[in-house]
């Protein structure tokens, strides 16, 4: 169950080595959060990241889980809601891919498509389904602001999650009233210099304001929805050549 501010006490990741999942995990376990799956395909880094809040006091375990074969999503996510009621799910697996190399491989670029979006849409609703069954629980879904105007030096990228954030929104309104919470996360580029950037921490951050306020859409950093929107109607002439 939430506690009394919003906040989780049992928490899924669906791509457990990310960072700003591990990042947010950190944070909710500082708050009230005791237990915590972390979903994603055997590695050491998925076992280190278990470890890592299993030291911070959290019951932590991993699960398999492959974004590329969808078969199997409902049968994962069904495992952990067996072991008990989950109250958040963070969809945070993806992939950036070589925008150049992805260009010359239209396999690779597809592979890029079926992770970011089809992997999303399959985890999702598969994810939305269990949360609905037991009535209750927040579905967070990490999104980019890539995908909110296609730039030249990543638009295959930012194609895929453009995808993930429209389906993402149109299933919040489907389980609009069903007591399942969606929220949709659009941070700047992680670990890049420039305008449009930010950092884990930071979106764990607004990820823990976004559930207490029961946000439908979180930009980070905040000041972002308001560049978007100046560049979403910046005309392609123009776009073309910023530096962005």
């Amino acid at each position: 169950m939430k506690d009394a501010f919003g906040l989780p006490q049992s928490l899924l990741v669906l791509g457990g080595t990310s960072e700003i999942a591990l990042a947010t995990a950190r944070r909710l376990i500082a708050r009230r959060t005791r237990t915590v799956w972390l979903a994603g395909r055997p590695s050491p880094a998925l076992e280190q990241a278990a470890a890592s809040l299993r030291a911070l006091g959290a019951h932590t375990r991993t699960v398999d889980f492959d974004a590329l074969d969808p078969g199997s999503h409902e049968s994962v996510i069904e495992k952990v809601f067996a072991e008990g009621g989950i109250d958040m799910v963070l969809l945070a697996f993806g992939v950036l891919g070589d925008q150049a190399h992805d260009e010359r491989d239209p396999v690779r670029a597809a592979q890029v498509a079926r992770t970011n979006y089809a992997g999303g849409v399959c985890a999702g609703l598969a994810a939305a389904r269990a949360l609905q069954s037991q009535g209750r629980g927040s579905l967070v879904v990490l999104s980019s602001v890539a995908g909110e105007r296609a730039r030249r030096a990543d638009f295959i990228y930012g194609s895929s999650k453009a995808g993930l954030d429209t389906f993402a929104q149109g299933l919040g309104d489907a389980l609009h009233g069903t007591g399942v919470h969606v929220m949709v996360v659009r941070p700047g580029y992680v670990q890049v210099r420039g305008p449009l950037t930010t950092t884990p921490e930071a979106v764990a951050t607004a990820i823990e304001l976004g559930l207490r306020r029961r946000s439908e859409v979180v930009w980070v950093p905040g000041a972002l929805r308001l560049v978007m929107s100046a560049l979403r109607h910046t005309p392609r002439v123009l776009f073309r050549r910023l530096p962005i």
